[in-house]
């Protein structure tokens, strides 16, 4: 009987472990970045379109402090968002090495450019897309950082 061949594992024993504290690290500061902007949105954010019977505009609900931070909200949300990718560049996560490395970075250039096209796209009126119709020009940046995120991943590139 001919002496068969050992299987390839299918996971690489030097690669490193898949779930790490840095990669766990990193997805929940992701995670909480998307969920502090989409609380202050829909939770916080008044809406400029509901005006009272005096004329004034809605104040914001939840947390005063939310509310008196406005548009800083989106910066600490998507702070947050793009510090935990840039954590997740590291080689003792998945995305920080091997192939993760390509997928992260091409994903972070394709989501900017998604992203300042998009804004161009409905630049005539932000208000049909939520986020878009608070950050204005400031898109733009959001876009740029998507790609600066994008540069960290490249650096680690192999």
């Amino acid at each position: 009987m001919p002496e068969s061949k050992p299987k390839k594992q299918f996971i690489d024993p030097s690669a490193g472990p898949v779930v790490s504290t840095r990669f766990v690290v990193a997805l929940l500061l992701m995670a909480l970045g998307v969920a502090w902007i989409l609380y202050y949105y829909i939770g916080v954010r008044p809406d400029p379109t509901v005006i009272d019977a005096q004329g004034n505009p809605e104040k914001p609900g939840g947390p005063n402090f939310l509310g008196d931070l406005e548009d800083w909200n989106y910066l600490i949300g998507f702070g947050l968002f793009f510090l935990g990718l840039i954590a997740s560049a590291h080689p003792k996560t998945p995305l920080g090495r091997g192939r993760g490395v390509v997928v992260g970075m091409l994903g972070c250039f394709v989501l900017g450019l998604l992203w300042i096209c998009t804004f161009y796209v409905i630049s005539d009126d932000v208000s049909r897309l939520a986020i878009f119709n608070d950050l204005g020009q400031k898109n733009l940046m959001v876009g740029i950082a998507f790609m600066a995120v994008g540069f960290t991943f490249a650096t680690r590139w192999e």
